[in-house]
C-alpha cells in the first residue's frame, strides 16, 4: 500500500475513532436518539482501520485500492470534523435546552443520518470491487496477488480477438524472431498476476539464449521505486556474465559469479556507461523487463534502448493492461497466441503496420503487447519465482547488486572530495586492536551522504589491506533474507571453497552455513562490512547467527538511524556520525562533476552565482551535488542553463530521470518511517525553507492536531517530544543548537532543501497541506486541512476566500505581514492559529477570535503590536496552548479565567 496514502488515512482515521468513541458522543448521542447511528459509524470506522492495515500488509499497489484509503481519509475527516462539532457546542449540559427544540434535534439527527451513509458507501465500495483479500469471502485462486481490474479499452480488445479467431494464431517466438532489424517491444500482461506470462516468457527466453540468436541477453526485474543506476549495473552484471562465457574466460561455470563481481567491483560509473553504451550500440539483445508496474518507468527505461537496427527485442511484463497498451502504442489490433489452452488465454497486440497475423514475415516494425487471462493458477510469490530462473551464481550477483550499491554508484571513487578527515577517522577506528573482543564500528547519516561510497573507499584502501585474513562487504536486501546474508558472507569470506561447493551443496541450509562460517570467523580475521541496515531487528537477527568471532576481526555497518547504530555498537566511540560536506568542498565536487577537472569557477563570475544557488539546494548533500553536476556537464555551460535548472528545480527532481536518484534514495528514508511519523515529517511542509522550526513550537502544535495521544503513561507532550527526538534520529530532520551528547539540548530542527522537496510534494499530492505564496495555484479536485501564507504572497481577499475551502481548514500559519481577511467566520474547524513574528498585527484584528470555538493552540509570540486580548478569548474551552511571549500584553481578560485547558 501507498505508504503516505496509508499514513494519511490512519492517521484521520485515528482522530475520528478517538471522537466517535469518546463519552462526549456517546452521551450527544443519547440525548438526541442517534445511538444507532453513532455505534454503527464507530464499528464501521474501526472495519475500515483494519481493512487499511490489511491493504498495508499485502502491499497492494492497485490505483483502485488507493483511491479507497483517499475517499477514507476524506470521510474519516468528516466524521472527526462533525463529531468534534458536536461535542464542542453541545458539551455543556446547560446548553441541552437549546438544543431541545424539534428543529434543532432534527438538524443533528440528520447531520449523523448524512454522516452514517458517507461511512456506509465508503465501506460498501471496498466490498463492491473485492479491494482488499479476505474481505469478501473465498475467491479463485489466481495467484498471488489480487485480480486487476481490466480497462474497458483492454476487454474490448480480448473480445474483438475472441471474434476473429478464424484468423491465423500468432506464436509469441514468431514475434520476437520475425519483422526488420528494428527494435521492436513486446509487452506481457495477465489478469491472475505475473506467473503465467512469466512462464511463457522464460521458455522463450530459454530457447532463444541456447539458440545464440541474440548476442545479449539480460532478464531483469523492475525495483519499485526505480532507479536507474540500479537497473544499468543489473543489466551490466548479465552482459559481462555473457562476454565471460563466449570468451572462454572461466574454469567452470561456478567461477562466473567471482569474476563478474570482480569486474564490476573495479569500474568507475563513467567507465560502466560507457561499457554499456558500447553493448547496446553495436551488438543485438533481448532483454526482458519484469514487473513494470507504471508507464513512467517505461518513458525512462526506453531511453536507454536507441533503435541501432540490430534486431534487438524488448519483452516488458506488467500487471497492468493499459501500461502494456501504452508500450506497444496507440494503433494496433489484437491477435489469440497459440499458447492459449483451455485454462488460458494469451493475446498479442501489434502494429497496424503489420496489418495481420499472416503477414508477420513482411518487413515492418513496430511494438506488440501479449495479454493474458488464466484461472485456478497457484503462484509462489514473485520473489519465488524469480529466484527459480536464477542460477547459484546469477543469484550470488542478485544479492550484491540488485540495490546495486545505488548511492556507490552515483558517488565513485573518483569523486571521493572532501571526505579525507572521515576516511582517515574511519581507517584509525578499524586498525585499533581490542584484544577482549570483535569491535563493531557504526557509520549513520541520512540517505546521500556518501556513507557506502566512504566505507567502500576504506575496505580496499592500502593502509588495511594486511590487517585482516578474510573480507566480505554485502548490501542487506530488501525483503531481508537472512540466509542469502550468511550465504553472501560466506561465499566472500571463503571464496574458494564456495565455489568449489556452491550454494545447493549447503545441505540443511541456513543452519549448515552457519556452521561453515563458525569454522571460519572462530580461526580467522575477518573485515566484514553490512551496508544499509534498516532496523534494530536485522542486526539482532545476524549477530545472533554469527558465533565467536576473533578478537581482532571487525565489523562496520552503515545506516540512516542513530538508534540502530547505537544498537550495534554498545561503546559512543565506535559511532562515527557522516555529516554533510562543507560549502568549499561541495563546491570543488561540484566543478569536478560538471567540467571532468578541477576548476576556480570563481574566475567565471557569471557561473559562480548560479552555482552557488543550486549548491545551496543540495546542502552539501554529495548524491545531489554528483547527479545535479553529472546532469549540467552534459549541457551548455551557460548562467541560462543553470539558472533554467535552478527555477524548476523541483520539476525537474519529479520528472528528469537522470535527477530522479536523488528523489530515489531520499523518498527510501521517507518510506522506512512508521505511520505515525510520517504525518509528523508531512506537517513540517508549513515551514518556510531554511526555516528553524522551535522544537517547543512542533510539539504544542503536534498536541493540538491530535498528531500525538497519551500512551502508557506518558503525556501527550512526551509523546510529541519523542517524534521530535525520532525524526533527527532517522535523519530526516537536522538538529539545530544540539550540546553535543544530549538530545534534551536541541532546542529546534531545519529540513534539508531536498527532504523539504519530499515533504512538500507527498503532502500536497495527499491534499495535507497548501502554501500560498508567489506562483501558487490551486489546482486539486480535494481539501486541505493546513493553510502557511508566506510572505511573499500578495493575493487579495477574493484570492484567497476563492482559492481554497477555508471551512475544512484545520490550520492557519502566517508569515510575514497581516491582512485583516486572514480570519474568517468560515473558519469554524480552525484548531491551530499560528501568528508568531507576524507584523502589522494589532488588538483589533483579534476580536472575533471568540469565534473560533475549536481552538486548542494560539501563538502570538513576537507579535509587538498586541497590547491586550478580547474578552471573547473565554469562549475558547479547547484552547491548550496560549502564547504570548515577547509581546505587550501585560494581564489577561477577566473571562479567560474559565479556561480549564
Amino acid at each position: 500500500m501507498e505508504a503516505t496514502a496509508l499514513s494519511v488515512g490512519k492517521s484521520a482515521l485515528d482522530g475520528a475513532l478517538s471522537y466517535a468513541k469518546s463519552a462526549i458522543a456517546q452521551e450527544v448521542a443519547l440525548q438526541l436518539g442517534v445511538q444507532r447511528d453513532q455505534a454503527f459509524i464507530r464499528d464501521e470506522l474501526e472495519m475500515m482501520l483494519a481493512f487499511l492495515m490489511a491493504a498495508h500488509e499485502e502491499r497492494d499497489e492497485h490505483k483502485v485500492v488507493k483511491t479507497w484509503v483517499k475517499q477514507v481519509r476524506d470521510v474519516s475527516y468528516d466524521v472527526e470534523d462533525c463529531l468534534q462539532d458536536l461535542a464542542v457546542r453541545l458539551g455543556k449540559p446547560s446548553r441541552w435546552c437549546f438544543i431541545r427544540t424539534l428543529v434543532d434535534r432534527h438538524k443533528v439527527a440528520t447531520r449523523m443520518k448524512e454522516l452514517r451513509a458517507k461511512v456506509e458507501d465508503v465501506s460498501q465500495r471496498n466490498i463492491r470491487y473485492r479491494l482488499i483479500k479476505g474481505t469478501t469471502g473465498p475467491k479463485p485462486a489466481t495467484g498471488a496477488g489480487p485480480s486487476n481490474i481490466i480497462s474497458g479499452a483492454t476487454m474490448f480488445g480480448i473480445e474483438e480477438a475472441r471474434r476473429q479467431k478464424d484468423k491465423a494464431k500468432v506464436d509469441l517466438c514468431q514475434l520476437i524472431n520475425e519483422g526488420n532489424e528494428d527494435l521492436r517491444v513486446i509487452a506481457v500482461w495477465g489478469t491472475s498476476g505475473l506467473l503465467g506470462q512469466t512462464v511463457v516468457i522464460k521458455g522463450e527466453y530459454d530457447n532463444l539464449k541456447r539458440s545464440k540468436k541474440f548476442e545479449l541477453y539480460a532478464w531483469i526485474r523492475i525495483v519499485h521505486p526505480f532507479s536507474p543506476l540500479e537497473f544499468l549495473q543489473c543489466i551490466m552484471s548479465q552482459f559481462y556474465r555473457t562476454s565471460f562465457e563466449e570468451a572462454g574466460k572461466v574454469q567452470d561455470e561456478t567461477n562466473i559469479g567471482t569474476q563478474i563481481l570482480m569486474k564490476m567491483g573495479a569500474m568507475k560509473q563513467d567507465d560502466l556507461v560507457d561499457s554499456f553504451s558500447k553493448h547496446v550500440n553495436k551488438k543485438s539483445y533481448l532483454i526482458v523487463l519484469n514487473d513494470l508496474s507504471t508507464i513512467e518507468e517505461w518513458e525512462a527505461i526506453k531511453e536507454y534502448f536507441p533503435n541501432k537496427k540490430k534486431g534487438s527485442r524488448i519483452i516488458v511484463s506488467t500487471k497492468h493492461g493499459e501500461v502494456a497498451s501504452l508500450c506497444a502504442g496507440h494503433e494496433s489490433v489484437v491477435s489469440e497466441l497459440k499458447q492459449s489452452s483451455i485454462d488460458q488465454s494469451i493475446f498479442a497486440s501489434y502494429n497496424k503496420v503489420l496489418q495481420s497475423p499472416t503477414t508477420l514475415m513482411k518487413p515492418g516494425s513496430g511494438s506488440s503487447v501479449v495479454t493474458h487471462g488464466a484461472s485456478n493458477i497457484a503462484m509462489p510469490t514473485d520473489e519465488i519465482l524469480e529466484n527459480q530462473f536464477v542460477g547459484d551464481n546469477e543469484k550470488m550477483v542478485r544479492k550484491s547488486f540488485t540495490r546495486i550499491g545505488t548511492i556507490s554508484c552515483a558517488l565513485v571513487e573518483s569523486q571521493l572530495v572532501g571526505r579525507e578527515k572521515e576516511k582517515s577517522d574511519l581507517i584509525n577506528l578499524i586498525s585499533k586492536q581490542d584484544d577482549q573482543q570483535c569491535t563493531v564500528i557504526s557509520v549513520w547519516g541520512m540517505g546521500g551522504l556518501g556513507k557506502t561510497t566512504l566505507v567502500k573507499e576504506v575496505y580496499q584502501s592500502q593502509e588495511l589491506s594486511g590487517l585482516f585474513e578474510k573480507r566480505a562487504c554485502i548490501t542487506i536486501l530488501r525483503p531481508f533474507v537472512l540466509e542469502e546474508v550468511l550465504e553472501s558472507l560466506f561465499m566472500q569470506l571463503d571464496a574458494e571453497s564456495s565455489n568449489m561447493k556452491g550454494s545447493n551443496d549447503f545441505g540443511s541450509g541456513t543452519r549448515n552455513v552457519k556452521e561453515e562460517l563458525g569454522k571460519l570467523l572462530e580461526r580467522k580475521r575477518c573485515l566484514i562490512v553490512l551496508d544499509d541496515l534498516s532496523s534494530a531487528a536485522e542486526w539482532d537477527t545476524i549477530i545472533q547467527s554469527l558465533p565467536k568471532m576473533e578478537n581482532a576481526s571487525k565489523i562496520v555497518i552503515t545506516t540512516r538511524e542513530e538508534n540502530i547504530a547505537k544498537c550495534c555498537s554498545p561503546k559512543q566511540e565506535d559511532i562515527y556520525k557522516l555529516e554533510v560536506l562543507e560549502n568549499r568542498d561541495a563546491l570543488d565536487l561540484f566543478t569536478k562533476k560538471v567540467f571532468k577537472e578541477a576548476i576556480d569557477l570563481n574566475e567565471h563570475p557569471a557561473l559562480i552565482e548560479e552555482a552557488r544557488t543550486i549548491l545551496k539546494k543540495c546542502s552539501g548533500l554529495p548524491l545531489a551535488i554528483v547527479t545535479i553536476g553529472g546532469f549540467l556537464a552534459k549541457q551548455p555551460k551557460t548562467p541560462m542553463e543553470w539558472r533554467k535548472l535552478n527555477e524548476h528545480i523541483s520539476a525537474e527532481l519529479e520528472m528528469n530521470p537522470e535527477l530522479g536518484i536523488i528523489k530515489t534514495i531520499l523518498m527510501k528514508s521517507y518510506d522506512g518511517l512508521p505511520y505515525h511519523l510520517k504525518s509528523c515529517f508531512l506537517y513540517l511542509s508549513v515551514f518556510p525553507e531554511d526555516y528553524s522550526i522551535s522544537r517547543r513550537r512542533l510539539v504544542h502544535r503536534w498536541n493540538a492536531e491530535g498528531y500525538s495521544r497519551e500512551v502508557r503513561g506518558k503525556s501527550m507532550g512526551e509523546v510529541a517530544d519523542s517524534y521530535f527526538i525520532e525524526l533527527i534520529d532517522r535523519s530526516m530532520t537536522l538538529p539545530v543548537n544540539e550540546q553535543i551528547g544530549s538530545r534534551k539540548g536541541i532546542s529546534s530542527c531545519k529540513l534539508h532543501d531536498l527532504m523539504r522537496e519530499i515533504s512538500i510534494s507527498k503532502a500536497i499530492e495527499e491534499n495535507l497541506v497548501f502554501r500560498m505564496e508567489e506562483g501558487s495555484s490551486f489546482n486539486t479536485q480535494g481539501t486541505v486541512r493546513h493553510l502557511a501564507i508566506s510572505s511573499n504572497w500578495e493575493g487579495d481577499q477574493s484570492e484567497f476566500e476563492n482559492t481554497v475551502d477555508l471551512s475544512r481548514i484545520r490550520s492557519l500559519t502566517v508569515f510575514g505581514e497581516w491582512k485583516p481577511f486572514y480570519i474568517s467566520d468560515k473558519m469554524r474547524l480552525l484548531r491551530v492559529l499560528d501568528l508568531e513574528s507576524t507584523s502589522g498585527l494589532v488588538d483589533h484584528h483579534l476580536k472575533s477570535i471568540g469565534k473560533l470555538v475549536h481552538l486548542k493552540y494560539l501563538s502570538l509570540r513576537r507579535c509587538r503590536g498586541i497590547f491586550h486580548l478580547p474578552d471573547s478569548l473565554g469562549n475558547l474551552k479547547q484552547l491548550q496552548t496560549l502564547d504570548i511571549t515577547d509581546t505587550l500584553i501585560i494581564k489577561l481578560p477577566q473571562a479567560s479565567r474559565t479556561l480549564s485547558s
